[in-house]
């Protein structure tokens, strides 16, 4: 007797007028893995069945029905199926002024800029049904479009509940010293450098290291190797144009890839689906 077909992984990408600067996904994996990859902005992710697990600033999280994965931004993480049948989740990609904003007003104060301090989601996995809940439906909502007042509102409570329940307040920025330094020096470098041949001896005389110090010490700060930052800050970039409405080969092209598939591939591991479908 044949085994049962495994059902494709699918995985749907929208934006919604009611939640400006947010990517949202519904999406069910069975077969897909995420490569180590970081978001300049927050994710948050309802678990609707299933499992997934993640790793997530040196410990390994499952995330089970009703439980909410939270990832603050410019942090890696992975994420992989933690039960058989996969998962299946429901997720916000809010930009880092949404909810620095939208703490601001809770706090009855001006919104602030970014360079302040961003509220800090938990390490772990959030197990609160009702803010889950209350994400869950705020999700479907802007997914449907049929009422853009009431996605706005339902949106507003749940992610407001989210942060006043679960989240740290913001801190201010700490002053970059010694290695800390360094370490931002080299982000800035890479960032620069997006499209332009760059070697790790150029990298780490940029900023009085060896090549094995600058790269260990990268890692040690980011949880990725230099090239492998660089090309998720390629991959970061790259959403920016097809937003813009770019095609998939320009920005390849315009982000420092070798080729369309080359670009393609890496996206894929990071965001787990195409370009030309996270484009929509």
């Amino acid at each position: 007797m044949r085994p049962a077909p495994t059902m494709p992984d699918q995985a749907h990408f929208f934006r919604s007028p009611a939640l400006p600067e947010t990517e949202l996904l519904t999406a069910r994996y069975r077969t897909h893995s995420f490569a180590p990859h970081w978001h300049e902005g927050y994710v948050v992710a309802v678990v609707l069945d299933g499992a997934e697990g993640y790793r997530y600033r040196g410990a390994q999280h499952v995330a089970g029905a009703g439980g909410i994965a939270c990832i603050n931004p410019g942090e890696v993480h992975t994420g992989e199926r933690a039960a058989e049948e996969g998962w299946a989740y429901r997720v916000f990609y809010p930009s880092a002024s949404v909810i620095a904003d939208l703490a601001s007003q809770l706090r009855g104060g001006k919104a602030q800029a970014i360079s302040t301090g961003l509220p800090r989601l938990p390490q772990n996995v959030v197990e609160d049904r009702p803010v889950a809940n209350a994400l869950v439906r705020a999700h479907r909502l802007l997914e449907s479009g049929q009422d853009v007042l009431e996605a706005q509102t339902a949106t507003l409570h749940a992610l407001s509940a989210l942060l006043t329940r679960h989240a740290q307040a913001a801190s201010a920025a700490p002053s970059l010293r010694g290695e800390s330094a360094r370490v931002e020096a080299m982000r800035q470098h890479l960032s620069a450098e997006l499209t332009e041949p760059l070697t790790l001896d150029q990298l780490a005389a940029s900023v009085g290291l060896s090549p094995f110090h600058a790269a260990r010490l990268f890692a040690q700060a980011t949880g990725m190797p230099p090239h492998a930052w660089r090309n998720q800050q390629r991959l970061n970039r790259s959403l920016d144009l097809l937003r813009a409405g770019q095609s998939v080969a320009e920005a390849a092209v315009a982000c420092g890839f070798t080729d369309q598939s080359h670009y393609t591939r890496h996206f894929r591991r990071a965001y787990g689906t195409s370009p030309g479908r996270w484009r929509g």
